[in-house]
């Protein structure tokens, strides 16, 4: 079980994530047993990204700052080889974010990309309606599409939904279940992408790993969901997040 073995090994992960969620991504991680820093300050991105395990870029709540902090730390980081994961969050809304994201991806080798639909094909660049941050509205191969920029940018692709779409660009995993009410509260997907940083430091094979986490996490939402309350889901994420990687659900 990977949330097991994340919890074993404590791997230290930088997140330069989105405000709306940065406390949720710190706890979830801490849920499992990883240790998570959040920091984005410029003047410091060359000296945190010496110390951590992996790193996470998440570009919610973009600004010219955290797009320089994001450029240095994840520079740095594949200098020492180590995991950079890619969130790049309504990356179709705006001019401003798909620039973003297109210089990330010419400057920074990354290791994952973790999106939704909408997301996928803004970085495709594919005809889709999007909606704000949300998935939005359209219609694509999903699957081939996503090993076209699986190949493009030399890294995994993972494509999240009510079916989670996982490839190296030649092989393609799916992840089904789950609970809707993931849809419901912010930071649910963010912190998925954090905890994916956290699995590819992991050993063993990372497509595997990774399909675990997907799998894992559907169990984890099926099980907050039990509540029946929206306002309380957050939490219950957390604390199913706590008991899976101890290896007491699932």
């Amino acid at each position: 079980m990977t949330m097991y073995k994340i919890r074993l090994q404590q791997p230290l992960v930088h997140c330069i994530t989105n405000y709306v969620v940065t406390n949720f991504s710190a706890n979830g991680l801490l849920a499992i047993g990883a240790s998570p820093i959040m920091a984005d300050e410029v003047a410091e991105m060359q000296d945190m990204a010496s110390i951590v395990d992996t790193l996470l870029i998440n570009i919610g709540t973009l600004n010219a700052r955290t797009r320089e902090a994001m450029l240095i730390a994840g520079q740095t980081a594949n200098g020492r080889g180590i995991p950079v994961v890619l969130d790049p969050v309504g990356v179709g809304a705006t001019a401003y974010r798909r620039e973003t994201v297109q210089e990330l991806l010419e400057k920074v080798q990354f290791h994952l990309i973790r999106c939704n639909a909408g997301e996928l094909a803004a970085i495709a660049g594919v005809p889709w309606q999007s909606k704000g941050v949300d998935s939005g509205d359209g219609e694509m191969d999903i699957e081939e599409i996503a090993k076209q920029v699986a190949h493009k940018y030399k890294c995994l692709v993972i494509v999240t939904g009510p079916t989670d779409l996982l490839t190296d660009g030649e092989k393609t995993l799916y992840s089904s279940g789950g609970n809707a009410l993931m849809t419901q509260v912010t930071g649910t997907g963010c912190l998925l992408s954090a905890i994916c940083a956290a699995a590819l430091t992991l050993e063993g094979d990372a497509l595997c790993n990774l399909q675990q986490v997907l799998q894992d996490y559907k169990e984890v939402a099926t099980s907050a969901a039990v509540v029946g309350k929206l306002g309380s889901f957050q939490v219950e994420v957390l604390n199913a997040l706590y008991k899976i990687s101890r290896g007491d659900i699932g």
